[in-house]
């Protein structure tokens, strides 16, 4: 049944750890326990906690908690020095000689974790999810007291300010209950939602806890009912059968009420009745007779024992309908599978079950580390946590393969996510997909049962497309699909990312060259543990790097930058002309530009028209930064000269009789969409010696693409010739001169 809140005792004092540990079947080391217990009373002293308790009754409340669960000694006597190394003078190594390696491990990596809080940078909060993760790999114990210290912390926040609550409420929902789920400690996992639930919606808590207070005693007095009638059948031809009953956790109802849309009365497990027998064959059995007793619902029947959850959850589930028209749902499961159920991993210590081997450990714990395997090339703090979050969601469905294997993914995957998750390479070769033989979308949302037929074509004759990491669910899918990007086109990504950086640079106003835009990101680049430039444009293109998620940090390194160049210098606001990076001539040299009544000064070409040799052109003098010449129709360029705020400042300018310089331009090909189009463009440029800056390219919908080079030409006649090389290539339907390289 549901433990209400005012039901629950928060602190539990030494005494009563003893009282558990005397009724406990397992073997403790009393001496060594007590031992941790004289330190941890004597280090924390006079210290109390927010409520003004003291700070002892918090360790020995999470050791009740680690015995209940099961956990062997060195648990139990981490869970009671589990903040003397962070919170007192005790060192690690003195732990570490008291008590002995193991314990000194387990303390420091649930110290470790301690320090996740939620008022940190995103940076800080991803960070400490991996080593939470991490500590996991290493020893699933320290993650099991982390979750009873944070399921203490949670019972005791009353003290806390509104925010605070809520923050920590927050973070137990959508972090450690989660892991709780994943890990299969029900116990622990309902609390969590329960009590982050009474803080997060107060209102929608406190709703659902009047109602089972209000019916608490029917639905009890139901159940009593039911119970009786199903022992009486079952025991029959079952003995030793044991039936229990419960009521529905509040989150439980929460989530189907407010989340799915349900009504009270479309819930049809608020109320549940359990089974346990002794073989898996008797689960089956019992099954058969509970349909006889009672009105099966259609589609309200599923079966964990064949199919277990990902948590190693097994148990038969279905829903009846009583003999006085309310339904309920009945899960039968042996009594080992009850112990898994209930306690999840914490079951081996508690029960000594499946301990055959170390193996047997590490394959149910496989998970983390392919967790953590799938985000090793993600820099983006915000979408590790929604990958975990996703990873480790309580929502599932279970699909098929037409060879029988049974796929589990979260709610709301697609055809592709299956792909990825029948193996990289069939995802990679993906064509297309059928659903219970019939052809679908790939971004079709698969349901539990489907039959998922993935098609594929020959090896190295296709790919996954980019609009894919929008559409998987999965963080298994997106990251084997970034795997491709990063190892299959690495030259293509580091041409899209330079122009999908410098885009977002001239978008923000960042105008630095070459040199000083590698000494702008260095810090950042350190941060993300990216080596090189090129490795971080190749991470923009293949989804590694959330580029707009470091412009607040870029616009503060770049206004270092500009600081510590203009110390001395008035720099003009009324009128900033976008520069390119190309080299500085003077009016004498090889620049080929003349300009009226001045000789031996500096010009540089404006980057918002680039203008070429044939173009009509005019320049502007600048404040400290010679002369920048552009285009007569360009748009910074005013329609009058004369009634602008400074006409003296601009002159004109031509083009001398011989030019010698190359020049940088733009040219933008609208093309149908196929395979292979940005190649067959690439090898026209590189057949005619033309060098590329940058491209960058996108598909419009429809069949039809975009696609910009920033290249250097000699003039205008140059860029025909070009223009016209391009316009031959297959599929091409236009290709222009722009004034700017960005999409």
């Amino acid at each position: 049944m549901v433990i209400l809140a005012a039901n629950r005792k928060y602190y539990q004092d030494y005494e009563e750890l003893c009282e558990l540990l005397n009724k406990s079947s397992n073997e403790y080391d009393r001496e060594k326990i007590d031992r941790a217990y004289r330190l941890a009373e004597k280090m924390h002293g006079d210290q109390r906690r927010v409520s003004g308790v003291p700070y002892i009754l918090h360790p020995t409340s999470v050791a009740c908690i680690i015995v209940d669960l099961g956990m062997d000694t060195d648990s139990v006597v981490a869970a009671l020095l589990h903040d003397v190394v962070e919170d007192t003078p005790v060192t690690l190594d003195e732990v570490r000689q008291q008590f002995g390696e193991d314990v000194a491990h387990l303390v420091d990596g649930v110290t470790k974790i301690s320090k996740i809080a939620y008022t940190e940078k995103e940076e800080r909060q991803a960070e400490n999810v991996r080593k939470m993760l991490i500590a996991m790999a290493d020893d699933i114990r320290v993650i099991i007291i982390k979750l009873a210290d944070r399921l203490h912390n949670m019972r005791t926040i009353d003290c806390m300010r509104e925010q605070k609550r809520r923050d920590i409420a927050l973070e137990t929902m959508e972090v450690f209950a989660p892991i709780a789920h994943r890990l299969g400690i029900k116990a622990i996992k309902d609390e969590m939602e329960d009590l982050s639930l009474q803080y997060l919606d107060p209102i929608g808590y406190k709703e659902i806890e009047t109602y089972l207070e209000n019916n608490i005693v029917d639905g009890q007095g139901f159940i009593r009912k039911i119970i009786e009638q199903i022992r009486e059948r079952v025991d029959k031809y079952i003995k030793g059968a044991i039936v229990s009953g419960r009521v529905k956790s509040i989150h439980g109802i929460y989530k189907k009420l407010i989340v799915q849309g349900k009504s009270l009365q479309e819930i049809y497990d608020i109320y549940a009745v359990r089974v346990i027998v002794d073989e898996p064959n008797d689960c089956y059995n019992v099954l058969g007779i509970i349909h006889d007793m009672y009105q099966p619902l259609p589609s309200r029947f599923k079966d964990y024992i064949s199919t277990p959850k990902p948590n190693y959850y097994r148990s038969l589930h279905t829903t009846v309908i009583g003999t006085d028209g309310v339904p309920f749902e009945v899960q039968i499961r042996t009594k080992e599978m009850h112990m898994t159920a209930e306690y999840g991993i914490a079951a081996h210590w508690k029960y000594k079950l499946g301990l055959k081997s170390k193996s047997s450990m590490d394959e149910q714990l496989a998970w983390i580390r392919k967790m953590l395997e799938n985000q090793e090339d993600n820099h983006d703090p915000a979408r590790l946590i929604k990958d975990i979050k996703t990873d480790l969601s309580s929502d599932e469905v279970f699909v098929y393969t037409p060879r029988g294997k049974l796929i589990n993914l979260p709610m709301g995957s697609t055809a592709i996510d299956v792909a990825y998750a029948i193996h990289s390479e069939v995802g990679n070769r993906m064509l297309g997909a059928k659903a219970n033989y019939r052809i679908v979308p790939i971004d079709y949302v698969v349901k539990t049962g489907d039959i998922i037929e993935i098609l594929t074509g020959k090896e190295g004759s296709v790919g996954p497309s980019r609009d894919w990491l929008k559409i998987v669910k999965t963080s298994e899918a997106r990251n084997k699909i970034r795997q491709w990007f990063k190892r299959e086109k690495r030259e293509e990504n580091i041409i899209l990312g330079k122009a999908e950086f410098e885009k977002e640079c001239r978008r923000n106003g960042i105008d630095l060259d070459e040199k000083d835009l590698s000494r702008m990101m260095e810090p950042i680049l350190k941060k993300k543990n990216i080596p090189n430039m090129e490795n971080f444009y190749a991470s923009i293109s293949y989804g590694g790097t959330v580029l707009w998620k470091l412009l607040p940090r870029m616009k503060e390194e770049y206004l270092k930058i500009v600081a510590e160049k203009n110390k001395n210098d008035t720099k003009d606001e009324e009128f900033v002309v976008p520069l390119t990076s190309e080299p500085v001539h003077s009016a004498s040299s090889k620049s080929g530009v003349v300009i009226e009544g001045m000789d031996d000064v500096d010009i540089k070409f404006a980057k918002c028209c680039t203008p070429l040799p044939g173009d009509e052109i005019i320049a502007f003098i600048t404040k400290g930064h010679g002369i920048s010449v552009h285009k007569r129709t360009c748009s910074n360029v005013p329609k009058v000269i004369e009634e602008c705020e400074d006409p003296d400042r601009w002159v004109n300018a031509k083009w001398s009789g011989s030019v010698n310089s190359y020049f940088s331009t733009v040219v933008e090909i609208k093309a149908y969409d196929r395979t292979g189009l940005v190649a067959d463009l690439s090898g026209q440029l590189n057949n005619m010696k033309i060098h590329i800056h940058n491209m960058s390219s996108r598909s419009l919908g429809n069949g039809r693409a975009i696609v910009k080079f920033n290249i250097t030409v000699r003039d205008k006649s140059h860029l025909r010739d070009i223009i016209s090389r391009l316009t031959s290539v297959r599929g091409v339907t236009s290709v222009e001169r722009t004034s700017s390289g960005a999409i």
